[in-house]
């Protein structure tokens, strides 16, 4: 079985600088057609891919594809260890659990909408609106992905994997997982899971994606695709909000020359990390590349760890070393299914991390 690779045909329209009503003239389509192309609904005549394929200046081949399931390309993305395999292993089997755990229960997430054919900033104020977030922090945004369709499993990554984030949609069960390194500060999870939250408005038909750390290092970000770029610039202004960010310095801090406690401040405000707070401070013009670097030194240093004690990140859960993060949706289809008989005990407990003894005492009778 062979399928188009809409998503191919979208994002080379969109290099070109093309609309779908523009590339629809030219080959002689409608914009509608175009457009079910890109989202795989349709499949064109030979003779229309054709055209299609010569006015974005490649092969028919570049857009036929072999349908196959996201986890077997996840896996032969590149040469993996066991380690990693075996990650991945566990991360097919979380997918699979959740979504027969919503199938049990009947409470299937609804996907987001998709985005095309906007710039990284407008996307993220757009997507803001959408959700009625207003200009304010994300004070729950794990949870606030979940109910938004992106499913999230938050379990630490072996260093040798060299992923931080990776994000997969499941065509068969239109639904979409992020996995984040749980091993990491809250502040990097959330940027990690912001930029997923991105692959997942704009790119979920290009799944799997694998984001390593070098993606979220503003000196290694351009050897990767244009699309890590637009995600990261996605996150930032997901966020922090740039409006947002002023108000604060303006009417709090109130200082020209910000020092590095204000900006662990600020860090802690936004629920994000120290660097991703500098980058933005930067971006905004409340720091100059010197004083940049200059507080970029004294994060190498560990200097931020002392005064985050004083400024406590709102909605950062405990962690524990060594294991994931609960979903709390799941957590939620977990405790539904036991309670209406769909699961059993063993299979509760483990899902939730307890023994058969205290699901039966405490779930049972509440």
């Amino acid at each position: 079985m062979y399928h188009i690779n809409g998503a191919k045909i979208r994002r080379l329209r969109e290099d070109m600088g093309l609309t779908q009503g523009e590339l629809a003239k030219s080959v002689g389509l409608s914009s509608e057609f175009i457009s079910l192309l890109e989202l795989e609904k349709r499949a064109p005549s030979l003779e229309s891919l054709s055209k299609i394929a010569k006015c974005l200046n490649k092969e028919i081949s570049y857009f036929i594809m072999e349908k196959e399931e996201a986890f077997s390309r996840l896996s032969h993305a590149e040469k993996i260890s066991k380690r990693t395999e075996r990650l991945l292993k566990k991360f097919q089997r979380y997918c699979r659990e959740y979504t027969e755990l919503e199938e049990l229960t009947d409470r299937h997430s609804p996907l987001a909408p998709l985005y095309t054919n906007v710039k990284a900033e407008r996307m993220a104020d757009q997507e803001r609106h959408r959700l009625g977030l207003g200009n304010e922090p994300i004070r729950d945004l794990f949870f606030l992905l979940e109910l938004n369709g992106l499913r999230m499993w938050r379990h630490p990554v072996p260093e040798e994997s060299k992923i931080s984030g990776l994000f997969l949609f499941l065509d068969s069960k239109q639904a979409a997982f992020a996995l984040v390194d749980s091993s990491l500060s809250f502040g990097q999870q959330a940027l990690i899971a912001a930029h997923e939250y991105c692959h997942y408005l704009r790119d979920r038909y290009e799944s799997p994606v694998i984001d390593n750390p070098d993606v979220f290092i503003d000196e290694y970000i351009d050897l990767y695709p244009g699309r890590e770029r637009f995600a990261q610039t996605f996150a930032m202004n997901f966020l922090m909000p740039g409006g947002k960010v002023r108000e604060v310095i303006e009417k709090d801090i109130r200082l020209k020359k910000l020092n590095f406690e204000d900006i662990i401040y600020l860090t802690s405000y936004f629920g994000v990390s120290t660097i991703a707070m500098l980058r933005t401070l930067r971006e905004l013009g409340f720091l100059s590349q010197a004083k940049f670097k200059e507080h970029q030194k004294m994060i190498a240093k560990s200097k931020e760890q002392p005064l985050l004690r004083y400024f406590p990140v709102v909605g950062q859960p405990r962690l524990h070393k060594g294991k994931g993060v609960l979903s709390a949706r799941l957590t939620s289809l977990v405790l539904e299914a036991y309670k209406k008989r769909k699961i059993t005990t063993e299979r509760a407990a483990r899902l939730l991390r307890m023994s058969r003894e205290r699901i039966t005492r405490e779930v049972l009778r509440s």
